[in-house]
């Protein structure tokens, strides 16, 4: 096992192209769930200049039944669109809340996948696709997140803030920052290099020595509130390394739902099956597994069962059981990974991990998903019905099952 190494995680902020389409993906998510909890959605997005496109698949009572809109329907969804755009902060030539085109291709769901899924007589709820999913959890950081990806959340976080408060007035909605760690063992003791890219207002000359001047000094001084000053000593920092950056988001890249898995889980740090989250009810185990793999490997670290867990679970399209339970505390552990594997099938309140438990213990059938959108799906606070799969209420059933 490697004692010393450099690691590296990205994130993306919510003004990137494809962290608009998520998020729209999931504003539309949430409007659906809010009219019924049992809504069924499948919605990608694609924004690019003055442009944002609907598709995919719906079944919602009161919103679209038998082939037909809700009267209202399409255009309260064209309202949480533009509203989702707005919030964000996007009000520039090549991408404008008010002004964009906006095409709305949804359509109602196959039959073919409903009759897998829904519940029957004779049968439980399956799951809504087939796949394999991950959770992972590790004490590197008070969220139990990788550091890396946890301090490349938390920079751009602060940068949005800034700019939505009017603290970084020059700043514009899109930017990515990446943060590089030495470890030795288990622990990162370094932050050998921080990028960050930054759109920033027309006319914010990057030429002009003094306004680059002020661009590296307000980053540095974020990262500095960040990232602990023991780790910063021999920081190499990359801001706005290509120079100019005035046009961003989906004027000066297209975006599409679901292309920045990484960022949205541990950030290269654990295993990924491969299926996005945003835009998807929690019948589709890409979101739904995900969530309850991570609440299970969060709770085995803060049980104080291992230093680091990743867990992976399987499943088959309309079949309710998993295929497959699997549980790697990489030589952390404090027992054998197969009893936390038994501990976990023996809690009761887990019921089996079916896709329905899963949901009931969560309480996913809410709209409790545009939130997830952007910053990460994990290391979130969980307030109210929001980021449930963040609390550590297992830990006392962990505790007493491995007794």
């Amino acid at each position: 096992m490697r004692t010393d190494y450099l690691f590296t995680s990205e994130s993306v902020s919510e003004g990137h192209p494809d962290k608009v389409s998520d998020q729209i993906s999931d504003a539309i998510v949430d409007l659906f769930l809010s009219k019924d909890p049992e809504a069924r959605i499948a919605c990608e997005t694609l924004t690019t200049t003055q442009l944002v496109v609907l598709a995919g698949e719906i079944r919602c009572k009161g919103v679209y039944e038998n082939g037909e809109w809700a009267p209202g329907a399409k255009e309260e969804i064209e309202a949480a669109v533009r509203a989702t755009v707005k919030r964000i902060g996007y009000e520039q030539d090549g991408f404008h809340w008010e002004k964009l085109e906006f095409i709305n291709r949804l359509h109602g769901q196959s039959a073919h996948i409903a009759q897998g899924v829904d519940a029957g007589e004779n049968k439980d709820e399956g799951a809504g696709d087939q796949g394999i999913m991950f959770g992972y959890a590790t004490d590197e950081t008070p969220d139990l997140m990788p550091a890396t990806l946890y301090y490349s959340h938390k920079i751009l976080e602060r940068m949005a803030a800034d700019r939505h408060s009017g603290t970084a007035q020059f700043l514009e909605p899109d930017a990515k920052s990446q943060v590089t760690l030495r470890y030795e063992g288990s622990l990162p003791v370094a932050a050998t290099a921080v990028v960050v890219s930054t759109q920033h207002k027309q006319g914010y000359d990057e030429n002009d020595p003094a306004k680059k001047a002020e661009l590296e000094a307000y980053v540095k001084k974020v990262v500095a509130d960040i990232i602990p000053p023991v780790l910063l000593r021999e920081t190499v920092y990359y801001i706005n390394p290509t120079g100019t950056f005035e046009i961003g988001g989906p004027d000066g890249d297209a975006g599409l739902t679901g292309r920045k898995i990484i960022v949205d889980t541990y950030g290269g740090a654990a295993p990924h099956g491969g299926g996005a989250f945003s835009g998807k009810d929690p019948t589709k185990v890409d979101r739904s597994a995900a969530y309850i793999t991570r609440y299970l490997a969060k709770n085995v670290v803060a049980a104080g069962l291992a230093t680091r867990c990743t867990i992976q679970i399987a499943y088959a399209i309309g079949v309710s059981q998993p295929l497959s339970l699997y549980v790697d505390t990489h030589e952390t552990g404090t027992v054998g990974d197969d009893k936390i594997e038994q501990a976990i099938l023996g809690i009761a309140k887990l019921g089996g991990l079916t896709p329905r438990s899963i949901r009931t213990h969560l309480g996913l059938n809410k709209p409790i998903y545009q939130p997830t959108a952007a910053y990460g799906h994990f290391g979130r606070k969980p307030e109210g019905d929001f980021f449930p799969w963040e609390r550590l209420d297992l830990v006392a059933d962990l505790k007493a099952a491995l007794a």
